[in-house]
């Protein structure tokens, strides 16, 4: 496996492209801007798309949608829990930000928690992880976790945007300190981390010590 990343767009949004290298497979993770940028990637990389992933539905994560669907129709999932992000509220954002946005079109299969998605041969499961989006998700296998914006490099997601939930947060940032601390999380802005270095660092996730299952 290999995840590749690129940084676009006036919000810095990491937008990934997880890569089966057995297979020449590849899903793109949150293509929020700067479609060029990601097509060279994926032409660089020289697999075949199969999918868009998404973990929220927020502006900086989904404003690509469309320019790259130009070029590879590939499905989209998504959460349906942020279909009103989808459908309505990100172009609201793009006019109230000033920045150019592209109303995605394509329909969405939806994603559910406790579920499995494919890359090839590689499989990653779905955690419905609400509070920075209602339907926000990550997509954790083979020791990382693509994790949006529910867990930052020593900060997490905010949570004073339309339809975020405090409290919905705190319940996901419990559910992610799960993880092992050798998880590599792959966060929708900012550098690479791992559960580990954010247990012990970030003010988030500190204290919330790991439930040894028996």
């Amino acid at each position: 496996m290999k995840i590749l990343s690129r940084t676009v767009g006036p919000f810095q949004e990491n937008s990934y492209l997880i890569v089966d290298e057995t297979t020449g497979r590849g899903v793109l993770v949150d293509p929020g801007d700067d479609a060029d940028t990601l097509l060279e990637m994926i032409a660089s990389a020289g697999v075949t798309l199969d999918a868009i992933w998404l973990t929220h539905a927020h502006i900086d994560h989904i404003g690509a949608i469309e320019a790259v669907r130009r070029v590879h129709p590939v499905p989209v999932h998504m959460h349906p829990a942020d279909r009103p992000y989808y459908d309505e509220l990100s172009a609201r954002a793009a006019i109230m930000y000033g920045v150019p946005f592209e109303q995605p079109t394509a329909p969405c299969t939806d994603l559910t928690d406790g579920t499995e998605v494919a890359c090839g041969s590689l499989r990653f499961t779905v955690a419905h992880v609400p509070g920075h989006a209602p339907g926000h998700v990550t997509f954790t296998g083979h020791g990382v976790s693509v994790a949006g914006d529910l867990l930052f490099a020593g900060s997490i997601g905010r949570t004073d945007l339309p339809l975020c939930d405090p409290r919905a947060m705190d319940a996901s940032l419990a559910r992610i300190a799960e993880l092992d601390d050798a998880t590599v999380v792959y966060p929708g802005h900012g550098p690479a981390t791992t559960i580990g270095a954010e247990r012990q660092s970030n003010p988030f996730l500190s204290g919330r010590a790991r439930t040894v299952k028996r």
